[in-house]
């Protein structure tokens, strides 16, 4: 069985400086590493509906803007609804623990964060330079899914450098 998920590249601008919500993942008999929020999406959720769902559960702030959300469009037949969307990236895990596929969005938020959250705890705010320094030090300490796409993230701000939907 593949499993479905949803990560947010949860971006803001603090003090001239770029910085994207990282937070621990707090599940028993887990390693505890840094994470992206976001989770699995339930039987035909609709991917923004799980992105805002999980990114509330694990860490108490309300989704503000999704980059993307405006190639949003979805198909209905009497039998069938269908949503397409140009989403940050997508991964698939080709070997490991569990077989999983999943969609990144970039987005903004709101709110209070929670000290814990549903499998999540220490939810923080870092700069840009110092996921970097990390992923290039230490790259054990991210999750395994989320390493590709936080290394992608960087990527694309190397060539694009651009917040869209947060400097604008």
């Amino acid at each position: 069985m593949i499993y479905v998920n949803v990560r947010a590249l949860i971006e803001r601008t603090s003090d001239g400086k770029r910085e994207i919500l990282l937070q621990i993942r707090d599940r028993e008999g887990e390693f505890e590493a840094l994470e992206l929020p976001g989770g699995q999406i339930e039987e035909f959720e609709s991917l923004l509906q799980g992105l805002r769902r999980e990114v509330f559960e694990e860490t108490g702030l309300q989704i503000k803007t999704i980059v993307g959300s405006e190639t949003y469009i979805t198909t209905s037949q009497s039998d069938s609804n269908v949503e397409c969307i140009s989403p940050f990236a997508v991964y698939q895990t080709i070997y490991g623990p569990v077989d999983s596929m999943g969609v990144y969005f970039r987005c903004t938020a709101e709110g209070d964060l929670f000290k814990r959250g549903d499998g999540s705890k220490d939810a923080r705010w870092v700069d840009i330079k110092e996921v970097q320094r990390l992923i290039g030090e230490t790259p054990e300490v991210f999750s395994w899914v989320d390493l590709a796409g936080l290394k992608r993230y960087i990527a694309f701000l190397e060539t694009e450098g651009k917040y869209i939907g947060v400097d604008e």
